[in-house]
């Protein structure tokens, strides 16, 4: 099939040969602040756990309820895209997220486990319509051959999110609880009373974050941002089958592993590092060095942006999943700091590995790139399974052990950057 009948009212274009950095700077700023709301999840699920008398499993439904939302929102993210553009795509989903934080307020007032799970849905959502428009986004705003490194600077800000959210949510929701025991002896009115007090700490910081999603909303709005025309299309307009291209349907398993090892790891830090063999620490001491796991994320993509304009892609993702793969496995096989701070260390090399396997997905999809960016997204529900599996685990055989499942993962990804993400398929060119 012709490439004119594929794409008939686009009109001859080309990548763009420099970054638009205003624009660029701009859409960054929503990196940052999906990573902080991700990362807030791995407060919420030791702070939720004891208030509503929850096991492993029970808790890892927040880590499920929010990343299934990925699965279930990604196509209707892409049909917004294909309607109403990239830009017009990204105010609905900050506006969408926003709508979720608020949300919490209300859940909070009546302690009620499945109004918060509801919530998180909603923020979710909006979460990722932002993901499935922007990645993109920041992936063709330059010349292809410094898209990762593009991808991989937004995504250091993304990093500077999660970050600071373990580390500022830890002061303002984790607190002093009793223990199981005591709570379980409580009186069913002396309970819910202590549930509504537990949770209302959540209320101050999502109702901040509302807000600055809502200012973030309308100032993006305002902004003009550039039109991508050799990417931007309207609904039809690309019919060429999507999974003709080997390297996307691998990357698609890619970043399921990935996210499913990231969360995995990230939410049962705080309560891994609290163990007595681990760490022995209170929770609220531990979710400062949970900000240290994605702190060192931060700074792998910082120096990923450079690396990567000068080493090839595939190159660095299959050698920072062998880095992570050992570094899990001697977290398993010791005991102690040298447990702590090696799974600390997964978080260096977990770094280059999302926006790696993204733009080696999206690569040569023309106008499919949306499309291909709509599943890639969805295998985000990643970190919605293999959470829950690895909670299933942590129930039968312990945190410590339960990071088997984040280190298959690894193998997998190692696999990808070494052999799988090589671009297949044919090269999508645009003719007038």
């Amino acid at each position: 099939m012709a490439m004119s009948e594929v794409r008939s009212s686009v009109t001859t274009a080309t990548a763009p040969e420099s970054t638009n950095k205003a624009a660029l700077s701009v859409v960054t700023t929503l990196f940052f602040m999906w990573g902080f709301l991700t990362a807030l999840n791995d407060i919420l699920v030791p702070h939720l756990k004891p208030i509503f008398d929850l096991n492993y499993a029970q808790a890892m439904l927040i880590q499920f309820a929010f990343f299934s939302s990925y699965f279930v929102f990604s196509i209707p993210s892409g049909k917004i895209i294909d309607w109403v553009g990239y830009k017009r795509a990204m105010v609905i989903g900050i506006f969408t997220l926003g709508l979720g934080a608020f949300l919490f307020i209300p859940a909070a007032m009546v302690a009620s486990y499945p109004l918060f799970l509801g919530a998180l849905i909603v923020l979710a959502a909006g979460m990722t319509v932002l993901q499935v428009s922007a990645n993109p986004y920041v992936a063709v705003l330059g010349p292809p051959r410094t898209a990762s490194s593009r991808l991989n600077l937004a995504q250091a800000f993304n990093s500077l999110g999660t970050t600071i959210a373990p580390f500022l949510g830890g002061l303002l929701i984790l607190g002093a609880v009793p223990s199981m025991v005591e709570i379980r002896h409580m009186a069913p009115d002396v309970l819910q009373a202590f549930r509504v007090h537990q949770a209302s700490s959540v209320k101050l910081p999502y109702l901040g974050l509302g807000l600055i999603a809502l200012i973030l909303g309308i100032a993006i709005a305002m902004f003009k941002l550039p039109v991508i025309s050799h990417v931007e299309h309207h609904k039809g307009e690309a019919t060429e089958s999507i999974w003709k291209y080997r390297h996307l349907v691998l990357g698609v398993v890619g970043i399921f592993a990935y996210v499913g090892a990231e969360v995995s790891i990230g939410s049962f830090l705080v309560n891994y590092f609290s163990q007595k063999e681990i760490g022995d620490i209170t929770e609220k001491v531990a979710a400062g060095y949970v900000s240290l796991y994605w702190g060192s994320a931060m700074l792998g993509r910082f120096i990923g942006s450079g690396i990567l304009q000068k080493v090839r892609t595939s190159l660095a993702l299959g050698t920072a999943a062998v880095a992570a793969f050992a570094l899990v496995c001697i977290s398993m096989l010791t005991f102690g700091h040298f447990a702590m701070w090696s799974i600390i260390l997964v978080g260096l090399f977990n770094s280059i590995m999302f926006p790696s396997i993204f733009t080696s997905g999206i690569d040569q999809l023309g106008p499919l790139t949306s499309k291909g960016s709509t599943y890639l997204i969805m295998a985000i529900v990643g970190g919605a399974i293999l959470p829950e599996l690895t909670g299933i685990l942590a129930d039968k055989i312990g945190i410590h052990h339960a990071f088997i499942i984040p280190a298959i993962c690894y193998l997998y990804i190692i696999y990808y950057g070494y052999v799988g993400s090589k671009p297949t398929g044919p090269r999508i060119t645009e003719t007038a």
